[in-house]
């Protein structure tokens, strides 16, 4: 199955909507589970893009090296903004990043990707101490806080437990992302741009979107 050869254009990124994008990464996503992604002409792809970038959506992803982004959403060069941060969370940086890829790059989809097994979700939940990774972890608490209604040992011993707080970080930081960025809230209020996310399952490859 052939994909695009040319990068996505300033009129596609224009004539796209929020929803219209997301649904491009859920697709994405289902050609990656079935094994059947785009084949691409690289060459014209590389060439196509030193001409200038409109890319459809910014991705805030953890640093794991077994959730490969564009692989798992089947996009290619020019398509994705791609952040990357332990526990998949928000920080001023991140904001920055954001609020350029949405307000001056034009971008319309901010999402959210957390993933099952996640080393600092289970790091935060063992209140682990250790140098930097002690500020990273403690942003990660309010998700832990917030997930105390799955029966105890509430540490990483307890797999459901781990799964509920993932879930719920990704939560939290699209609502972080909102209230913590004026630009990124107006954008969103006034229906330009759309907040998302899901978390990855390994071993399946699935990506299990919050939006239906």
């Amino acid at each position: 199955m052939d994909g695009p050869s040319k990068i996505f254009t300033k009129e596609q990124q224009e004539e796209h909507t929020a929803n219209e994008i997301l649904r491009d990464l859920k697709e994405g996503n289902k050609r990656f589970v079935d094994n059947k992604p785009f084949e691409r002409n690289m060459d014209s792809l590389k060439a196509d893009a030193t001409a200038g970038q409109n890319p459809k959506a910014i991705i805030l992803s953890c640093v794991d090296s077994r959730v490969p982004v564009e692989a798992i959403f089947d996009q290619s060069i020019g398509d994705v903004f791609v952040t990357r941060i332990a526990g998949n969370i928000e920080s001023n940086d991140v904001l920055a990043s954001m609020e350029y890829a949405t307000k001056v790059a034009g971008c319309k989809l901010i999402f959210v990707l957390g993933h099952e097994s996640c080393g600092a979700v289970s790091a935060a939940c063992d209140k682990v101490r250790m140098g930097n990774i002690s500020a990273l972890v403690r942003k990660i608490e309010p998700a832990i806080e917030a997930s105390t209604e799955i029966q105890a040992p509430h540490d990483s011993s307890n797999k459901l437990f781990v799964d509920k707080v993932i879930h719920t970080n990704v939560e939290l930081t699209c609502d972080r992302i909102y209230r913590n960025s004026d630009i990124i809230r107006n954008l969103v209020d006034t229906d330009n741009v759309k907040i998302s996310g899901g978390v990855y399952a390994l071993s399946s490859g699935r990506v299990q979107f919050f939006d239906p």
